[in-house]
């Protein structure tokens, strides 16, 4: 009889158990919001998160990658609630698959692309411009830059070295790396003598300096669209899609020098 009385009474503690536990599991997610975001936001998107958080408006979590590589999870089930690309491409790769909430989609952010060097590099100012000698500059080095056929900061910084006609003087002798932040961590490291980034990666960098400005018109125009991916609307994504927009997310982000697409 105590074994029956056991059973009784512990079948209803263990349901209940269950039910607490998943209750209060699917009450965190829905206080957070998941965003994938392109390698190049890492600090100003964290730092957005921590202010959205600390206000009380829920949890931000984020995933950096290049915008690429963040497209095709997202084409593949990941989980994504926004998405924040650094171009136009995967963006609309995205939306024309379906996978973006109609009407969600907006530019929010603008960069430029730079040159950089290590910090202890004896090259001081390069004018860049039509046919400037990046290869002689190179000397037997590779020029650091995300992956062109693929990483939006390489993407663009190929297209900015073909329309300034060099790119076939280097295009042998590029290190591909898999995101922006990879291409900045070897000119860090000294591993290549100059590499090609956006100027809010450059910002955030001790170890390497701008030498040159790509012209704005050898390139398309920089811009980070961002955008509801599809079935991911809840209270908190939604409330953190609008944060992107307030002041105090542009406060942020121009502090790591980007600008506010108009």
């Amino acid at each position: 009889m105590k074994r029956c009385f056991c059973a009784k009474i512990f079948f209803p503690v263990l349901l209940g158990l269950v039910f607490f536990v998943g209750s209060h599991l699917t009450a965190a997610a829905a206080d957070s919001v998941t965003i994938f975001a392109a390698a190049s936001t890492t600090n100003a998107v964290t730092d957005i998160g921590k202010l959205f958080s600390k206000k009380g408006f829920g949890e931000m979590i984020p995933s950096f990658a290049s915008s690429s590589t963040l497209a095709k999870q997202i084409e593949n089930g990941a989980p994504a609630q926004i998405y924040l690309s650094a171009d136009l491409k995967w963006m609309d790769y995205l939306e024309k698959k379906g996978l973006i909430e109609p009407g969600s989609r907006f530019d929010l952010l603008g960069n430029r692309i730079v040159l950089i060097v290590p910090e202890e590099s004896r090259v001081d100012r390069v004018d860049i411009g039509p046919g400037f000698g990046l290869a002689s500059l190179l000397g037997d080095g590779y020029l650091s830059m995300g992956d062109p056929d693929h990483v939006p900061a390489g993407i663009y910084g190929k297209q900015a070295l073909e329309s300034l006609g060099v790119w076939k003087d280097v295009e042998t002798r590029i290190a591909r790396q898999k995101d922006v932040r990879s291409a900045l961590a070897l000119v860090e490291r000294g591993e290549s003598p100059l590499g090609v980034v956006y100027a809010t990666d450059a910002s955030i960098s001790k170890k390497v300096r701008v030498v040159g400005t790509f012209p704005e018109d050898s390139h398309p125009k920089i811009i980070y669209p961002v955008a509801m991916v599809k079935d991911g609307e809840t209270a908190v994504s939604k409330a953190f899609l609008e944060f992107l927009k307030s002041d105090e997310a542009r406060t942020i982000f121009e502090s790591y020098g980007f600008s506010m697409a108009k």
